[in-house]
């Protein structure tokens, strides 16, 4: 490759603010782009290693603050102001609405169930007994294989092995918790660890692969519904019919048949979500915070449930089996991404789990807002006022 269409690099000091500039006067020679706005940023480019490379600036996302919402949770407890981060007209103001009912009813609450994060090797073998005969050495080796994984971590626990033969190959897929780091990169580190020890101590050894691509690593798949990766997380309210009539113009009994609607139609579908929108309030909260954005589609997927009440209230719950939150590491240390976390009292150690019943919060939020704007007619109008519809 020749010198003049490299992209300027720097083996001593990549990050520095001269080296983003160098950067963009290059990229403005190339395509006549100045990257005026891109530029311009406030914080100190030596907390990037490790979140980025070749830097040239930021591209500067809209922020928004819906709630405030009340949780009822284990960890999150009180009143948060929630800081979405979006370009969608209506998305602040519709959470601000579900919260508002939420509020008005008591409180949301919130429960993590379970947390998981996996890598998921592959062995190679000759035939499928063979195989199979290796599945069982790995459950009777299990307490060595998980003391070597965890020498190469003081967070990461290995908990349990799940195993699956096909044809000659036997997957295995390792679950470790990973206290308040999302951990996909402590997990392959521990993973290797133990895959190497397996390799060298199994009789006759055993080839594999790292990955053997059912960890689904940012990807979605009914595995993770059915075994958690990431944090199985459970948000529930009883909807007084009465507050659902005030603030949304909306009876319970037509938002539990307009449910039992939506969930036929995301049967048919195949859909990883069949409440309103999951991802919206995810992704939004997680692009705030410093979450792997990547993330989202693990995260989004979950069960929306409801059940009418002999009374006309209505109970709501959104079940999210493989929700990833971080509030240590990576992009959770970057000054704006911080400051949103300190918002919500989520920054450092001991603090993943509130940030998942927040997360989960809001998406109920979501959804009561969203499916009530479709029943009452204002799902169009709002967009009209707030919008992109007003072309």
């Amino acid at each position: 490759m020749s010198d003049d269409i490299r992209i300027p690099r720097d083996k001593e000091n990549d990050y520095s603010v001269e080296m983003a500039k160098k950067r963009r006067e290059f990229l403005e020679e190339k395509t006549g782009e100045s990257l005026e706005h891109t530029g311009q940023f406030s914080f100190d480019t030596s907390v990037l290693p490790g979140n980025i490379e070749n830097f040239i600036g930021v591209v500067q996302m809209p922020v928004g603050i819906a709630g405030p919402v009340r949780i009822n949770g284990e960890d999150a407890k009180g009143d948060f102001y929630v800081p979405l981060a979006t370009t969608e007209g209506t998305l602040v103001a519709s959470y601000s609405r579900g919260m508002r009912v939420i509020n008005e009813c008591g409180g949301v609450t919130t429960t993590v169930v379970e947390q998981f994060m996996q890598r998921a090797p592959a062995f190679l073998f000759d035939n499928a007994r063979e195989a199979r005969e290796f599945g069982q050495w790995v459950t009777e080796n299990f307490e060595q294989i998980k003391a070597v994984s965890e020498t190469t971590t003081s967070v990461g626990k290995l908990k349990h092995i799940h195993q699956w033969s096909v044809s000659k190959m036997r997957y295995l897929r390792f679950n470790y918790t990973t206290g308040d780091a999302a951990g996909q990169n402590m997990v392959g580190k521990a993973t290797l660890a133990a895959c190497e020890w397996i390799k060298h101590n199994y009789p006759g050894g055993a080839n594999y692969l790292l990955s053997g691509n059912m960890d689904t690593d940012k990807k979605h798949s009914h595995l993770n519904m059915l075994h958690s990766r990431g944090k199985r997380v459970i948000a529930e309210i009883v909807i007084k019919r009465e507050v659902l009539a005030k603030v949304m113009r909306v009876d319970t009994r037509m938002l539990a048949k307009a449910t039992v609607l939506a969930n036929t139609g995301a049967l048919m579908a195949g859909a990883a979500y069949n409440g309103p929108h999951s991802a919206n309030g995810i992704a939004a909260l997680f692009i705030a915070t410093g979450q792997d954005e990547a993330n989202v589609v693990e995260s989004h997927a979950g069960l929306l449930s409801h059940e009418l009440l002999d009374n006309d209230d209505l109970y709501m719950a959104v079940t999210l089996p493989s929700l990833i939150t971080a509030t240590y590491g990576g992009g959770t240390g970057l000054p704006t991404q911080k400051e949103c976390l300190n918002l919500l009292g989520c920054y450092g150690k001991g603090k993943a789990n509130k940030l998942a019943e927040i997360v989960a919060a809001t998406v109920l939020a979501g959804d009561i807002s969203l499916g009530c704007a479709v029943i009452a007619g204002d799902w169009v109008s709002s967009h009209d006022q707030l919008g992109r519809n007003r072309n």
